[in-house]
């Protein structure tokens, strides 16, 4: 196979089985996913940069074909050092790393962990304060959903918040492929990740000491996420800079995939490798 190639590979990383896409070379980006989704919600971007970056879109521990861990709960922190060894494991000293919604906060814990591994840090549709009382036991009942009732009930209840209207009736395939990414989401990883979640501590403070360039985007339909957060997380670190999506909900990467990519792309285009 020829180096740079689109491929899909798998091999045991930090303890337990990780499987990732990767496709081109050049300034390394890694793309962390959200839940309960995969490595394909970033197939707009990996198509859109592989020609000139190598990127690198993980199914998380416990998400996609990775290996669901036996681990009743799953840390941001257990994802961001599996992420800090799939980057030792190819041999690669610092890279970009972009996050949207939990994976958004994986890129958190990774550059409060590791800044020395971080070239650039893009945090899409994701917010940095800890969890709440009330956020603890949403999220620990959900994960009992998960268990009990499998993926498909639990998870597509978030649908109609996932997604802006205006989104759904420019594509309606949309709805079917985010959907189709949730029905398959591995329950057990879920509940777990949900878990770890709800042991998020605060990353507003540990933001104010990044000092690699950083892209914040959020969409102005986003029911998880106000631009309020988003505004926080750019007055946390220094020299950020805030996109906002008009008309687009919690996943820009694929309600406004162009747009999206063309931001990504000139952000990334300074970015020393």
């Amino acid at each position: 196979m020829a180096l740079g190639a689109d491929s899909m590979k798998q091999a045991s990383i930090n303890g337990v089985s990780l499987a990732w896409r990767e496709a081109g070379n050049g300034l390394p980006v890694v793309f962390v996913h959200g839940h309960p989704f995969d490595h394909t919600m970033w197939d707009p971007q990996v198509t859109a940069l592989s020609s000139k970056y190598r990127v690198i879109a993980p199914d998380l521990r416990g998400y996609g074909v990775s290996e669901v861990p036996e681990s009743d709960t799953v840390t941001l922190e257990t994802m961001a050092k599996d992420i800090r060894a799939l980057l030792d494991y190819l041999h690669i000293d610092r890279a970009v790393v972009a996050g949207l919604s939990m994976g958004g906060q994986v890129a958190m814990a990774f550059a409060d962990l590791y800044p020395e591994r971080l070239a650039g840090l893009v945090l899409a549709a994701t917010f940095a304060e800890g969890e709440t009382p009330e956020g603890v036991a949403v999220r620990r009942a959900m994960a009992e959903r998960f268990i009990n009732e499998g993926s498909v009930l639990p998870g597509g209840e978030m649908l109609p918040r996932l997604l802006a209207p205006a989104s759904l009736k420019r594509d309606p395939e949309l709805a079917i492929k985010v959907f189709t990414m949730i029905a398959h989401a591995p329950s057990a990883g879920s509940a777990a990740a949900l878990r770890g979640r709800a042991l998020r501590k605060d990353y507003v403070e540990p933001l104010t000491h990044v000092t690699v360039p950083t892209l914040i985007a959020v969409g102005t339909e986003d029911k998880y996420v106000t631009r309020e957060r988003a505004e926080r997380m750019r007055a946390a670190i220094r020299g950020s800079r805030l996109e906002v999506f008009e008309g687009v909900g919690h996943m820009p990467n694929l309600e406004a995939a162009e747009r999206f990519n063309s931001v990504l792309l000139e952000f990334l285009a300074g970015i020393k490798p």
